[in-house]
């Protein structure tokens, strides 16, 4: 198992003290968080793409170019880039830059964004979703792939011989940064990623494992169905939520506020969890949390079903000491166990200069 930390970059009032940093010092707090990922030893990290409070996670490739500075091993993830809603010729030039920056350490994960308000604030039809993520998703991968594209579809305008600048950062094997699959609520998500022999990334984030199985199912019976190897298709998966201490009792009297104001936030709201509390998320969802052991036997239990390769925290709203205290936690309790009884393949030998994804995992 490999380990990830990702953030939407929220900036909301503390839920215990009421106080809200400004927003320079939560953007440099990120950036620290990543050097802090990368001094524990995990092996990536993530940073969402949101447009509109309370993130400031609005531009993600500016973030991981600053993260890229401050590091030198961890991978960098976006989780994810909302490609519905943008240019793909500007995603391909924007991160092929953060690749070129960090010498090919970026993973680009990609999806049609979980926020409604993406769509008329980029003055998109939300109808049009799906349409929109899969002609924008290829014709990225064309951008990166190619040189001299000539292009025609719906949603822009023609390309003619176009060859964006940078390129992605040369890799051994001669391929572009890999896209994985973010997958959330449906299969448009995991039938795309399954065409194209991409890695797939669920949220596992608000609802029951059943319904994430789902998914992850359904994209290994299309990848079977296009003539791959079941062995290697790639999953990667999130959690509802981390709070990683010595005791179950102690985690959970600390985590309370912290999940008590997120069951308010309008992102529950609209994702309909159906979890009453935070014991029945506990009990039957994804939030990780509880002791070491617990969380341990938990992430078990989720790669019985999802069979993943990476699993991602997220530690959103905790003050900087807290973060450090779970991160460390995890870092020595959780990880190591995981890592010797679910071996993984992604990022192996993946330097500078590697793919992302193991050999043979494409």
């Amino acid at each position: 198992m490999k380990f990830a930390v990702f953030t939407l970059g929220a900036n909301a009032p503390h839920p215990l003290t009421g106080e809200q940093a400004p927003a320079h010092a939560r953007l440099r707090e990120l950036v620290e968080s990543a050097a802090l990922a990368e001094e524990l030893g995990f092996d990536a990290f993530g940073v969402g793409e949101r447009h509109g409070e309370p993130f400031l996670s609005s531009a993600p490739p500016v973030i991981l170019a600053a993260v890229a500075q401050r590091t030198s091993r961890i991978r960098l993830l976006t989780t994810l880039t909302v490609i519905s809603v943008l240019d793909p010729v500007r995603v391909a030039e924007d991160y092929a830059t953060v690749d070129q920056l960090s010498e090919g350490r970026l993973d680009l994960m990609v999806g049609k964004g979980n926020d409604p308000r993406h769509f008329p604030l980029f003055g998109l039809d939300e109808a049009d979703q799906w349409e929109l993520q899969e002609e924008k998703f290829e014709l990225l991968r064309r951008l990166w792939s190619e040189e001299n594209v000539t292009w025609s579809g719906r949603f822009r305008t023609p390309l003619h011989e176009v060859t964006t600048q940078p390129r992605p950062f040369p890799r051994a094997e001669g391929r572009a940064p890999v896209i994985w699959h973010g997958s959330a609520t449906s299969r448009a998500s995991t039938e795309l990623a399954a065409k194209w022999g991409d890695p797939l990334f669920t949220a596992n984030g608000f609802h029951p494992m059943a319904k994430y199985a789902d998914l992850i199912d359904h994209y290994r019976e299309r990848w079977a169905a296009y003539g791959r190897d079941p062995a290697d298709a790639v999953v990667g998966s999130g959690a509802g939520g981390c709070y990683v201490a010595p005791t179950s009792q102690e985690a959970l009297a600390r985590y309370r506020p912290y999940y008590d104001a997120f069951a308010k936030s309008a992102a529950a709201q609209h994702n309909r969890s159906p979890f009453t509390s935070l014991e029945d998320n506990v009990a039957n969802g994804p939030a990780l949390v509880g002791s070491p052991a617990q969380i341990v036997d938990k992430i078990g239990r989720y790669h019985a079903a999802y069979g993943h390769q990476v699993q991602a925290i997220g530690t959103e709203g905790l003050d900087r000491t807290e973060r450090r205290a779970v991160l460390e936690l995890f870092a020595d309790e959780v990880a190591p166990q995981l890592r010797r009884a679910l071996p993984s393949r992604v990022w192996e030998g993946a330097g500078s200069a590697g793919s992302g994804i193991g050999a043979g995992d494409r």
